[in-house]
């Protein structure tokens, strides 16, 4: 689509007023935008030829953006306008890409449902009774609608790749470092990758082609060359050797994303697959999410230091600079927010990082050596992205300490990590809602990655899936 489109020079200006409106008319109905951008301005400069030439876009709102207002999702950046753009913006409107909208998104990115965001939940465009997923959950809502084909989100534990599952489309973390993240807000920054929505492999072939590439400005970023990924773009399995992640598949119990999963295994078969399963520890599966919840709310808790109400953000009174900090944080931030960061300091003071924060490093090493002994043999870790489709908004009755919680539905953090390619696409549908399975590949081994997403994009029919908004 985002080839098509860019090759159609002559209906730029329509294609994007129209999605812009079709924008403003969903927002009432999803609430997937914290800002929308009209189009015009740039549309009157923009630039000619690239892989994106007016095809419209959106940015999740923790991406710095010149001149707009520029959120996270939170109260206390709600008057925040950057003077720069983030090196993903500049590399789009290189392309030729226009933006539409800043999305909705879990404070900081911090949460995985979208329903902390200052503005209000976004809702889910399959049915409006559902999350989308978070962090990056207006994005995804917004490809998902079809108001835009291709998003940019941020994953720090699953958030592309959990609403991708939620949403029916294609959510793509490329390798740590691959996609420059100057100018995002961070959140943990050993976790944070900038990735993408679309709707189908072949714009996620163009969007990593378009995104990829060294960045002086951020130091993480690689050297290394960036392959034309859609010429390279080959769904053919013979010897292809795929793992099942055996503790997921065995913790899973809707027996509906059990059998859905067991028939895309044997249609991989069919193309020519090796399909296995491969088990990890399983007290190093259970040890994932506090060892994520730990590291992650450390590296917040530093990161965000700097949001004090004094040197930019909402400033709220008081008699001292530590009473304006302390009234500008309280009120500024959401409950759960508060709460990651008492979790962080906690992890942060001298005496506790021995025994917590570095105790958490130490077990994350250990799971990434178990996904390298996984990965010495197979091209590929698969599972379903979650045991069911996206939960209701008012949903309070999971069990957080099951292995259907605490493996099942956060072992995609494995991709964080180890800072792996790792990719959600459409698997199926159950009571008219999508559910995705997840591939996760050697580092800059992104080409194998959208090639077996390929061939299961193939099987399973769901390229450029559409919800209809009701």
């Amino acid at each position: 689509m985002i080839k098509e489109m860019a090759k159609d020079v002559a209906n730029v200006k329509e294609r994007c007023q129209e999605a812009y409106q079709k924008a403003v008319v969903l927002q009432e109905k999803l609430n997937d935008a914290i800002t929308l951008v009209d189009p015009s301005e740039q549309l009157e400069s923009l630039p000619e030829g690239g892989l994106f030439h007016g095809v419209p876009i959106a940015l999740k709102d923790n991406v710095s953006t010149k001149g707009i207002l520029t959120t996270a999702g939170s109260r206390i950046l709600s008057n925040y306008v950057p003077v720069f753009d983030a090196e993903v913006v500049t590399k789009l409107k290189k392309e030729g890409a226009v933006i539409i909208a800043k999305a909705s998104m879990d404070e900081l990115a911090m949460g995985g449902t979208n329903l902390t965001c200052y503005t209000g939940p976004s809702l889910n465009p399959w049915d409006t009774k559902r999350m989308t997923g978070g962090s990056s959950g207006g994005s995804a809502a917004l490809v998902a609608s079809g108001v835009v084909p291709m998003a940019i989100g941020s994953d720090t534990g699953d958030s592309i790749r959990k609403p991708a599952s939620f949403c029916g489309i294609v959510g793509v973390k490329p390798t740590y470092g691959r996609i420059s993240r100057y100018g995002i807000i961070p959140y943990a920054s050993s976790l944070d990758h900038v990735g993408f929505f679309t709707r189908s492999i072949e714009d996620a072939c163009i969007s990593l082609q378009a995104l990829a590439g060294r960045d002086d400005r951020d130091m993480t970023s690689s050297y290394r060359e960036v392959p034309d990924y859609l010429s390279l773009l080959d769904s053919d399995l013979t010897d292809k050797k795929i793992a099942i992640f055996g503790n997921v598949q065995d913790a899973l119990t809707n027996e509906t994303t059990k059998d859905l999963f067991t028939n895309l295994m044997k249609q991989l078969e069919k193309k020519g697959a090796k399909v296995d399963v491969f088990h990890f520890s399983e007290d190093l599966m259970k040890a994932m999410l506090p060892t994520y919840y730990l590291i992650a709310n450390c590296e917040a808790t530093s990161n965000h230091s700097n949001l004090d109400g004094i040197r930019f953000g909402v400033h709220e009174k008081g008699d001292s600079m530590e009473e304006i900090m302390t009234n500008s944080r309280t009120k500024g931030f959401g409950l759960l927010i508060r709460k990651r960061f008492v979790i962080g300091s906690y992890g942060l003071f001298e005496e506790n990082q021995e025994k917590l924060f570095k105790k958490a490093q130490k077990v994350r090493r250990l799971i990434v050596d178990e996904l390298n002994e996984c990965l010495k043999e197979y091209d590929c870790l698969i599972a379903p992205a979650s045991n069911d489709i996206a939960p209701l908004l008012n949903d309070t009755s999971r069990d957080e300490l099951s292995d259907g919680y605490l493996i099942v539905e956060n072992h995609m953090v494995i991709g964080n990590f180890s800072g792996y390619p790792s990719m959600t696409v459409p698997m199926g549908m159950m009571d008219g809602c999508p559910i995705g399975v997840n591939l996760t590949c050697r580092a800059f081994d992104e080409v194998t990655m959208f090639g077996i997403g390929k061939a299961i994009e193939d099987i399973t029919g769901y390229k450029d899936l559409t919800a209809e908004v009701k």
